[in-house]
C-alpha cells in the first residue's frame, strides 16, 4: 500500500487505499443499483404481492402484499406480512399521485418511471442489470488477478476469534472507529460484510433474477428446481434486494459517522488521510 508522508505540512499521512479499478466499479455500481432498485419497484407494482412456489394465482395465499381497500367509505392502504396487517396509507398500498389518492404498491417517488409503466420499468431494469453484471465480472476478474480479495478482504485467523469479533462489535456499537495504523485496512466486520455481499447476496440476486426469465429457463431449467419455482425466485429476489438496500443504508451511515470527506476522497482519488497521534 503506497504512502505519502505529508506530516510536516499538514500533520497527516495519506495512504493509497483504493485502486482505480475498485473506485470505478464502485461508482458504476452506485448508478446501476440505484436504477435497478427504482425500476424494480416499478415492476413489483404491477402485482404487489409475493408468493412461494411455482405459481402465484389470485387464489394462492401471499405472505407479503400491498393493497388499497374501502373501509366503511374510507380508502386505506394496507400492507400484509404473514398474518399481520399494517395501515400504511400514504406510503404503501395507497399514495398520493398528482394530488389524488391512488392504489400503488410503492409510491411514485420511489419508482422509475414515476408513473405506472411496466414496460418502461422492465427496459430500465434489464439494461442496468447487464451493466451491473458486466461491471461485477470486471471487478471479480480484477480481484482475482490483483489478489485484491486475498490481500484486502480475506480476514486472518486471529481476526475470526470470538474475542476479536466481540471487540469490534462493541467498538462499532459505541461508534469507535479504527485509528492510526488500524485505519489502513478494512476491519474484520467490513471484510466479512463485503465478502457476504460480493459472494452470497449479489450472486443470489442475479441468479433469482435470471430464474424469472422464461427465455433463460429454456437454457437453464434447473434454476426453477433450485429455487422452488418462479414465484419463489421472485420472492428471494425481492428480499435480497432489500437486504442490499439495508447494507447500503448502514454503509452510508458509517461513511458519514467515520468522516464523510475523508471517505469520499478515498473513493474518488484513492487516498485516505491518517493524522498523527492516531486521529483521522
Amino acid at each position: 500500500m503506497a504512502t505519502i508522508d505529508s506530516s510536516r505540512e499538514t500533520g497527516r499521512t495519506l495512504i493509497y487505499r483504493h485502486s482505480l479499478a475498485v473506485r470505478l466499479s464502485h461508482w458504476v455500481n452506485v448508478l446501476a443499483v440505484t436504477v435497478l432498485l427504482f425500476s424494480g419497484l416499478q415492476i413489483f407494482n404491477a402485482h404487489p404481492a409475493l408468493y412461494w412456489g411455482q405459481y402465484g394465482a389470485d387464489n394462492d395465499p401471499s405472505f407479503i402484499s400491498m393493497e388499497a381497500v374501502d373501509d366503511s367509505g374510507q380508502v386505506k392502504g394496507l400492507t400484509h406480512v404473514g398474518l399481520l396487517t399494517f395501515d400504511t396509507t400514504g406510503v404503501l398500498g395507497l399514495s398520493n399521485v398528482d394530488g389524488e389518492a391512488t392504489a400503488r404498491g410503492f409510491p411514485s417517488w420511489l419508482t422509475l418511471p414515476s408513473y405506472q409503466d411496466l414496460s418502461t420499468g422492465r427496459r430500465w431494469h434489464f439494461f442496468f442489470a447487464w451493466v451491473f453484471v458486466l461491471n461485477g465480472l470486471v471487478y471479480f476478474s480484477y480481484g482475482l488477478v490483483s489478489r485484491h480479495f486475498h490481500r484486502d478482504l480475506a480476514p486472518t485467523v486471529n481476526e475470526l476469534t470470538l474475542a476479536h469479533l466481540t471487540y469490534e462489535v462493541v467498538n462499532h456499537a459505541r461508534l469507535r472507529f479504527p485509528k492510526g495504523p488500524e485505519a489502513r485496512h478494512y476491519n474484520t466486520l467490513q471484510k466479512l460484510t463485503y465478502l457476504a455481499v460480493i459472494f452470497l447476496l449479489l450472486p443470489l440476486m442475479i441468479a433469482t433474477g435470471l430464474t424469472m426469465s422464461p427465455g433463460f429457463n429454456a437454457v437453464a431449467p434447473w434454476l426453477l428446481d433450485l429455487f422452488g419455482g418462479r414465484q419463489s425466485a421472485r420472492t428471494i429476489h425481492f428480499l435480497t434486494a432489500f437486504l442490499l438496500v439495508a447494507f447500503v443504508v448502514v454503509h452510508v451511515a458509517m461513511v458519514i459517522l467515520s468522516g464523510v470527506f475523508n471517505n469520499l476522497r478515498s473513493m474518488i482519488t484513492g487516498y485516505y488521510a491518517i493524522k498523527q497521534g492516531g486521529k483521522q
